[in-house]
């Protein structure tokens, strides 16, 4: 009797077993690994990233587990899931801080906050160039440069270096179309103070010649001639050929007139004249 039983169970585990759909399906780390790779090949970015998340659950301390982070890494950014991309990157930074690539994970931290921030700013800022947010130019700037502090000698430091000149230009054009803005409003100790910042902190810019004019602008109608002609000196010195000077002599942007509404015409909205 005890036999038969047993022949019983044995006979419903060996169906049990052939009968599990997922039997034939589970693979080895190397062939989850094999597959992720050919999807990448093949441009095929979402079976790549299930493939890589299946292996990282199945094998989260396998030969392949580090270096399938960083294929996710890339993954995610062909799918422009950015801030995927940073959480993985963030991830791995924390918890590989010594591996031999983590330079790619510096790299890819910044250039994902980098596109954010254009993103951001050209969908919905386009032709307003004071209200874009600046900040997410900012950090990819000093995400960037980190990378450059850390690894000089990586193969992404090229391309980090162009992207800072750019972001560094940027942000200059930034900081002068706040100053417009500000003249328009005729706030001009605020203009002339942007415009500053724009001498301060980022020479070497196309910017710097219109951050001078707005300063000789800004400063004349603060009737600070000293400054003014300080700053109308060195706009003749070191760029002659800004539209604002003819034959030499300043010419103003009329940026002041743009706007020149009443104190009654402000605080009534525009009803009052």
């Amino acid at each position: 009797m005890n036999s038969r039983w047993l022949l019983v169970v044995f006979t419903l585990l060996l169906t049990a077993c052939s009968g599990n759909p997922n039997r034939n399906q589970e693979l080895t780390e190397q062939e989850y690994y094999q597959q992720a790779r050919e999807a990448l090949a093949n441009e095929n970015f979402i079976i790549a990233q299930e493939r890589l998340r299946e292996l990282e659950s199945r094998y989260p301390f396998g030969v392949y587990a580090e270096q399938a982070q960083l294929e996710m890494i890339y993954a995610q950014y062909k799918l422009s899931d950015l801030e995927a991309v940073l959480a993985t990157t963030e991830r791995f930074i924390r918890l590989h801080p010594l591996h031999e690539q983590v330079d790619y994970a510096y790299y890819m931290r910044a250039l994902a906050t980098y596109e954010m921030g254009f993103v951001f700013s050209e969908r919905y800022f386009d032709h307003d160039v004071a209200r874009r947010d600046p900040t997410p130019l900012r950090d990819a700037f000093a995400h960037f440069a980190e990378l450059l502090q850390r690894y000089p000698d990586s193969p992404y430091t090229a391309d980090a270096r162009a992207r800072m000149v750019y972001i560094k230009q940027r942000l200059a054009s930034h900081e002068v179309g706040v100053a417009r803005y500000l003249m328009k409003r005729h706030s001009f100790i605020a203009a002339a103070n942007r415009a500053n910042t724009v001498l301060l902190n980022y020479q070497g810019t196309p910017a710097v010649a219109e951050a001078l004019a707005l300063q000789v602008e800004a400063y004349g109608y603060l009737n600070m001639t000293e400054e003014a002609a300080k700053a109308l000196a060195l706009l003749q010195l070191n760029h002659p050929d800004h539209p604002q000077l003819q034959n030499g002599e300043f010419v103003e942007s009329g940026l002041a007139m743009t706007d020149r509404r009443s104190f009654w015409n402000i605080i009534s909205f525009g009803l009052i004249d």
